[in-house]
């Protein structure tokens, strides 16, 4: 059975639950304490270096990390993951946007105020910057929710898994979505797209 080292709160984390949940793959659930160097331990770096979750374990021992990597070898063959050159390249692109312009601007403040960071001068500094950067990503994505249903195609695939995990969430980092109405409906359509789970789920 896979195992996957885990924290509930975490988004990226959330992105390969929802994965596993949605292909109806059975895994088992590792609990991490990120707040208190659970993942720098010894024990855990031999598994993932970088020594972050959320990190999967193989049925063979092997490890993968990196949420966007993990999905995408969940989803390989499914029909989550397009068989087109081109649509495969613009998931990628999706994606890649997640993690560099999306992720670190939207799921940073929320990630210092739900786990109730210490707010040092550089962070104080630095929060009106991710504000801006956070609300022009989701611009972008407004932009191009605009004129279709999904990121990629005409259904549902991972790079929409992908930018829902910390977009649905993003009022829990200050972000206020009220100005996006692409994003809320398209944040609605994922959401009933069965079979799902909130972020609170294992």
């Amino acid at each position: 059975m896979l195992r996957l080292y885990d924290n509930l709160s975490s988004g990226n984390g959330y992105k390969v639950r929802l994965m596993l949940h949605k292909l109806g793959i059975p895994f088992e659930r590792v609990e991490m304490d990120i707040d208190h160097g659970g993942t720098r331990t010894p024990e855990f770096l031999a598994k993932n270096p970088n020594g972050r979750i959320p990190t999967l374990e193989l049925e063979d021992g092997t490890f993968v990390a990196e949420s966007n990597a993990i999905i995408w070898y969940l989803a390989e063959g499914s029909p989550y993951l397009p068989d087109g050159r081109l649509e495969r390249a613009q998931v990628l692109q999706w994606m890649f946007f997640e993690q560099y312009s999306h992720e670190p601007n939207v799921a940073t403040p929320r990630y210092w105020i739900t786990h109730h960071v210490e707010m040092t001068p550089e962070r104080t500094m630095a929060l009106p910057g991710k504000r801006k950067q956070g609300y022009d990503a989701l611009g972008v994505m407004e932009g191009h929710l605009g004129e279709r249903p999904f990121f990629v195609g005409e259904r549902l695939s991972i790079a929409d898994v992908a930018l829902y995990a910390y977009t649905h969430v993003a009022h829990e980092g200050g972000f206020d979505l009220s100005a996006y109405p692409a994003v809320n409906a398209w944040l609605a359509r994922v959401a009933a797209e069965a079979p799902h789970i909130p972020i609170t789920q294992g």
